[in-house]
């Protein structure tokens, strides 16, 4: 069982709201934000675009996470407008253009999220026969997230999810030599609607900057929440970092925030 006082967690973001929302767990961290590659195959889903994503992150920073035992953390959120993926605006004008597609009308967000244990021996980054976790992930997120798989237990480890409620799941990917989960990756769903927005409102709100920096082009958790009718899922995911899921994730490592 690992000590939560010796096992900080490294966390693969630069993200000032995904820093925020992790000391919410009042676990130790470090930061060493990702410059991982973010381009995806057209042909992926939204599920294996976040979850694949958030583990490219965390694979990203192996090489300078140094000799210590620690959880490498990556996550990525995506917004999903019938069908259409909405990144960060590279500028006003797709800001504006984001934002008049999205007011009136629900919208999907998902973020994915990925811990590498270092330590004990584990390689993270690679499994059998020096196949990437990324491949792995790939490989299993067709049954593991379509809900086919069955539940994870001491018998099925590898090939099966755990399922988060009706909002997500993750799925072990690889075990240390004492069979202790090595390498996760998992996702979470969730469904925002925006209210009818005025051309004025969407101007105004992209004068505040607020969204330049933001997937879908709005922060949920600033002057965004204005323009939020209703929500269906997790708060924190839609913000960028779903706790729900880090925590039962966190808790396969032994590393427990409610620990006396």
């Amino acid at each position: 069982m690992n000590d939560n006082r010796i096992t900080p967690i490294i966390l693969a973001s630069g993200s000032p709201r995904r820093r925020e929302l992790l000391s919410l767990l009042g676990l130790p961290f470090d930061v060493i934000p990702s410059e991982a590659d973010e381009s995806f195959p057209a042909e992926w889903e939204p599920e294996q675009i976040v979850s694949a994503l958030a583990l490219r992150k965390a694979e990203a920073v192996l090489p300078l996470a140094g000799e210590r035992s620690s959880v490498i953390l990556g996550s990525d959120t995506i917004v999903v407008l019938e069908g259409r993926i909405l990144g960060k605006p590279a500028d006003e004008e797709e800001s504006r253009e984001m934002l008049t597609a999205l007011q009136g009308r629900s919208h999907k967000v998902y973020t994915g999220v990925a811990c590498i244990k270092l330590g004990d021996g584990v390689n993270g980054g690679m499994l059998r026969e020096g196949e990437s976790a990324e491949a792995a992930l790939l490989k299993m997120a067709a049954s593991a997230f379509s809900g086919t798989c069955k539940p994870r237990s001491s018998e099925n480890t590898n090939s099966d999810s755990v399922r988060l409620g009706g909002i997500g799941r993750y799925i072990v990917l690889s075990e240390s030599p004492n069979g202790e989960p090595a390498v996760m990756a998992g996702y979470t769903e969730s469904r925002v609607t925006f209210r009818p927005m005025s051309a004025q409102e969407i101007d105004g709100y992209i004068k505040t900057g607020e969204p330049m920096d933001k997937a879908g082009s709005y922060g949920i958790q600033g002057i965004g929440s204005l323009f939020i009718e209703k929500i269906e899922g997790d708060f924190y995911s839609i913000m960028g970092l779903p706790l729900n899921l880090l925590y039962r994730m966190l808790l396969e490592f032994g590393i427990n925030p409610l620990k006396a």
